[in-house]
């Protein structure tokens, strides 16, 4: 199956260290850091790449395909 041109929803927290940290909510465990934005992102491509080669996440995908995603902010 051709993932090349799927668009995946990460979730982006900058820590009190000052590093970024990105998570890819599809998948179980899918998450990495990067001193800069830039650095996350190119992370998480690959971890998201890794991924994809579980056959648990192939058959995940085969269904996947979300006609809006949207991530929300509250305070409490």
């Amino acid at each position: 199956m051709e993932y090349k041109f799927r668009q995946f929803p990460v979730i982006v927290e900058r820590g009190e260290d000052g590093f970024y940290i990105v998570e890819c909510p599809i998948f179980d465990s899918c998450y990495t850091q990067g001193k800069t934005l830039d650095e996350a992102l190119k992370n998480i491509k690959e971890v998201i790449s890794m991924c994809l080669e579980e056959e648990n996440n192939q058959q995940l995908m085969e269904n996947y395909n979300p006609k809006e995603l949207s991530f929300h902010t509250i305070s409490i």
